[in-house]
């Protein structure tokens, strides 16, 4: 991927040239058919996965259907950079896609090599993370204030 591509990503909008270009070096890119699965439920996740072509459906192992779709540019998984655990849906490309992952163990080498970038990418894991959780209590909240009246 070129490093210009990477402004596309709202996770990477902090970035400068030289960040973007040391984390392009450590991506791995993978191209994907229509109905090939990207990453499964229950599986470890491996790393940051940056869609940067097409679409990819979310489905729940546990529901049995569908819960989303994402389309390019998008990312998941920024999360299992800095955390072990699994993937809690299954993502299967919806036509040709193309998706890149930065594995958890490239982010030493991040660190190593580009310790500016890695900390802007730790930034804004951080900051995505913050914001999800604000959007969570925050429908409990109004889920509490609904209760009551």
């Amino acid at each position: 991927m070129k490093p210009d591509t990477l402004k596309r990503f709202q996770l990477l909008a902090e970035f400068s040239e030289e960040d973007r270009e040391a984390l392009a070096e450590l991506l791995e890119e993978r191209e994907l058919s229509g109905g090939r699965s990207a990453f499964r439920e229950g599986v470890a996740g491996e790393g940051l996965i940056l869609l940067s072509e097409g679409r990819l459906t979310l489905k729940s192992d546990r529901s049995g259907s569908v819960v989303g779709a994402l389309e390019a540019p998008a990312h998941l998984g920024a999360a299992s950079l800095f955390s072990l655990g699994k993937r809690e849906v299954s993502a299967f490309a919806d036509g040709p896609v193309v998706v890149q992952t930065l594995l958890r163990t490239g982010l030493p080498r991040l660190m190593d090599d580009a310790p500016r970038a890695a900390f802007r990418l730790a930034e804004a894991v951080a900051n995505e993370l913050a914001g999800l959780l604000r959007q969570g209590l925050g429908a409990i909240v109004e889920s509490d204030s609904d209760t009551e009246r």
